[in-house]
């Protein structure tokens, strides 16, 4: 089941933990950058996980192993076992090995958690274009991945062999701001062969696929600070979504979303999941959040009143993507968001 078109982010009148059985959570950007966690995440979280919410940390960096991962999480103050963590890895290996017979070998491009979680389906890593493998898989191999190893994806693609990729984000947050992600290291690939990967990680369904088959989620609200993998894989997927303003997307991109781009709800960051949230209610000819009244009027949105900043957010989304309908917003909002300072 996909989304539909969403033109104003909802209400709730619980707390989204009490609302939602399971949370879905995105992790670079929303519970760490880098090596050091985002403010209020270990609290939020504890709090969450006391009061019955089941956490599980769903990525596309398929670097690190599940166990690995779950380490750095409890390190950090978040309690996690590798069961509470999927990966890109394991969503585009489970696809792999849907479609070649077991033990076939699979030439690797990436690090150790995509060749673990190929181990796991009963595949065989190798990495050579000549050592017969018959696939090649592509995952994010950090910032010391060698040149060399696109060459060797190259070599085997051009001879006909079909390839998978973990994921395509562009870019990959970290302590010191944005780096290449492993949608940057695909394009290398796609230069060199003409080729397209057939492609796993968020947005795309066979991610939701295996999150879905790991945590058995009933009511799951997926957690992310991505509009074009978190929030449209919830989309993909037909489940809610929280936006946390804690990573790569600014307000600015909130009020301009396409449809499949439009969480359910808005806020700063992961304490967003203890409360409940604000109904944004028409008018008159505008949206009313909190004390602010948004409208669109002659070719611009105007943002009228005073409030808490994430309610005059999400009055401006919602005269947005109400004018707007299934297209994004073109309505100049620098004046309105502006009186923000977000």
């Amino acid at each position: 089941m996909s989304g539909t078109s969403r033109t104003r982010p909802s209400g709730s009148g619980t707390a989204l933990s009490e609302a939602y059985d399971t949370a879905l959570l995105d992790l670079d950007g929303v519970v760490y950058a880098g090596g050091h966690a985002i403010d209020h995440a270990v609290e939020a979280l504890g709090t969450a996980r006391d009061g019955g919410m089941h956490l599980a940390y769903v990525t596309n960096n398929a670097l690190r192993t599940p166990a690995a991962v779950a380490e750095h999480l409890t390190e950090l103050g978040v309690p996690a076992e590798a069961s509470d963590v999927i990966t890109s890895a394991q969503a585009v290996s489970r696809l792999v090995a849907d479609q070649l017979p077991a033990g076939a070998r699979v030439l690797v491009i990436g690090g150790e958690g995509l060749r673990v979680a190929l181990r796991e389906r009963g595949l065989e890593p190798v990495e050579s274009a000549d050592d017969d493998p018959v696939a090649v898989v592509q995952g994010y191999g950090g910032p010391d991945l060698a040149w060399g190893r696109f060459a060797e994806a190259s070599y085997a693609i051009n001879r006909g062999l079909p390839w998978f990729a973990s994921n395509t984000d562009l870019t990959i947050p970290g302590a010191r701001g944005i780096a290449p992600g492993n949608g940057a290291a695909v394009e290398v690939v796609r230069i060199a062969t003409g080729a397209e990967p057939q492609v796993a990680g968020k947005p795309l369904p066979p991610m939701h696929r295996e999150t879905v088959l790991r945590t058995g989620a009933e009511r799951p609200l997926v957690v992310g600070d991505r509009l074009d993998t978190d929030i449209e894989g919830a989309f993909n997927g037909g489940v809610d979504s929280l936006l946390v303003l804690t990573g790569v997307t600014d307000a600015a991109q909130l009020v301009t979303a396409v449809p499949e781009h439009r969480p359910t709800y808005i806020d700063a960051d992961l304490r967003g999941l203890l409360t409940g949230q604000p109904e944004v209610e028409e008018d008159g000819g505008g949206f009313r959040c909190g004390g602010w009244t948004a409208s669109a009027r002659d070719g611009r949105l105007v943002l009228e009143g005073d409030g808490g900043p994430l309610d005059g957010l999400r009055a401006l989304c919602a005269a947005a993507w109400s004018q707007a309908g299934d297209k994004a917003c073109d309505l100049d909002a620098e004046k309105a968001l502006a009186r923000l300072g977000l």
